[in-house]
């Protein structure tokens, strides 16, 4: 397919998204956006033992502050200060926190790919 072609099926595309929001009034949900599952990545933000550091809504025992609150993530401009806030941004900044800011007081902890794509579902949730 022609650069114009694909440049077609994109705007094609993303007037279908716009016009879906509009009519339904409610953004693309946390999981469409993610690939995830908000109720496995609540399962998962709990098994990482994420609370620990972090204040998360809706976790219990999720008061730590350490870190800062993930409450509202999906309308702060940037994740960890350096990366635009994108679902994929976010998983990566989740797997691999000492790749993309060395040295940040967030450990990597071998959070799996999917972990991570539940992880943004839930935390883009809420």
């Amino acid at each position: 397919m022609r650069a114009s072609g694909l440049a077609f099926v994109a705007l094609v595309t993303l007037v279908a998204l716009v016009t879906l929001t509009a009519c339904t009034g409610k953004p693309p949900s946390s999981d469409a956006i993610t690939g995830g599952n908000p109720r496995h990545g609540l399962e998962a933000i709990q098994r990482y033992g994420c609370g620990a550091c972090h204040r998360i809504d809706g976790v219990p025992g999720a008061y730590g502050t350490v870190g800062p609150t993930l409450q509202k993530i999906g309308e702060r401009a940037y994740i960890a200060g350096k990366l635009p806030n994108s679902p994929e941004n976010l998983q990566q900044w989740i797997r691999f926190p000492q790749r993309v800011v060395p040295g940040n007081a967030m450990p990597d902890l071998a959070v799996s790919e999917l972990d991570a794509r539940n992880i943004a579902a839930y935390l883009y949730h809420q």
